[in-house]
């Protein structure tokens, strides 16, 4: 029915060609919506699963971290989260499949490569690389929805229940924040709750339960990128001379951002990363793109910018995590001659 009220808005007369939306703009504004609820349990999961580790953590070395509660924990108030949730939505409307299949498939390329040569910090790498997949999670689940509802009679069905499902489990896991820094310390220690005595005892496999959820959607949505991709090409030599210089730019541009993340500090380091592959995309686009996929890669600044900066805190206490646990192992290799010298001596 919505379609075929949007049939007869003469859109045509108002806004360019490259610039019309490819599907009904309800249906993108319902991927949109649950490419962002997507966005926010990733977050908050990820700040359940730091502060969980701060709270086990601040029983062996209590003064370490009274500095990481300055960023660690931390959550938007109502209406500026509100806000924003918006705004990722709206800029996840707005990209069409063609870029979020992009973001996809360099997303997937950049954590595989980067997971092969992580070696012993891919914990650290994890951690980091969770952060830093908001925004392609939520193209990868509206590039997913796209694909597998298309041609669907009842698309705008489809799609309102699985937004309807994605707000209850963003809303469900916002609820669990909230829950779990306020009251998880006096809940765990009176052991008369439910949720925190459950996360007290098999808390710590909230992070490979995200990253096996991660795995199982950016395995369907790089099923649904490529698919989506090659429907644009009309031959196999249009497919090959698009995938070609996308693979050889991008194993390159994975190469220099490994170099530059060891080099430089992790909010920076991803701030360049970020700044690097976008501008990468965008000389692709210029040369076998269209101006559509040109403007949609400028939106994905825009989305990219609005996921990472907002959460900057966790990808700080990714990183001095790692720092302050080898600094504790260095301490204890240095105790341990001379806890053995002191029997030789007497």
């Amino acid at each position: 029915m919505l379609s075929f009220i949007w049939s007869f808005i003469p859109t045509s007369y108002f806004i360019p060609e490259w610039l019309t939306p490819e599907t009904n703009p309800v249906d993108s504004l319902l991927q949109g919506l649950v490419g962002a609820c997507g966005i926010s349990v990733l977050c908050s999961l990820m700040r359940v699963h730091l502060f969980l580790e701060e709270s086990w953590s601040d029983k062996n070395d209590k003064e370490s971290n009274q500095e990481k509660r300055n960023y660690r924990g931390k959550s938007k108030p109502g209406l500026a989260g509100m806000l924003h949730f918006f705004f990722v939505t709206g800029i996840l409307a707005v990209i069409g499949s063609r870029v979020s299949s992009l973001v996809v498939l360099e997303f997937c390329l950049r954590g595989i490569s980067g997971w092969v040569t992580a070696g012993p910090e891919s914990r650290k790498f994890l951690q980091q690389l969770l952060v830093q997949s908001q925004f392609s999670l939520g193209c990868a689940l509206s590039c997913s929805l796209y694909f597998l509802h298309e041609g669907a009679s009842q698309r705008w069905l489809c799609l309102l229940l699985a937004a309807a499902l994605s707000w209850y489990l963003a809303r469900q896991a916002t609820l669990l924040l909230h829950h779990v820094l306020a009251l998880y310390k006096l809940h765990s220690s009176q052991r008369y709750c439910g949720i925190c005595i459950g996360l007290l005892t098999s808390g710590r496999c909230l992070l490979p339960m995200l990253c096996r959820a991660m795995i199982i959607t950016f395995t369907v949505a790089v099923v649904a990128a490529i698919a989506t991709i090659n429907k644009h090409f009309l031959s196999a030599t249009e497919a090959l001379r698009f995938w070609t210089p996308l693979t050889i730019c991008y194993t390159l541009l994975v190469v220099y951002m490994q170099e530059e993340q060891h080099r430089l500090p992790g909010s920076q380091a991803v701030l360049n990363t970020v700044m690097v592959r976008l501008g990468g995309l965008m000389v692709l686009m210029l040369t076998v793109g269209r101006w559509a996929d040109v403007f949609h890669i400028l939106m994905c600044f825009l989305g990219e910018a609005s996921c990472l900066i907002p959460t900057m805190d966790l990808l700080d206490s990714a990183s001095s995590q790692d720092e302050e646990d080898y600094t504790d192992y260095v301490k204890r290799e240095r105790r341990r001659p001379r806890v053995q010298e002191k029997p030789h001596q007497s």
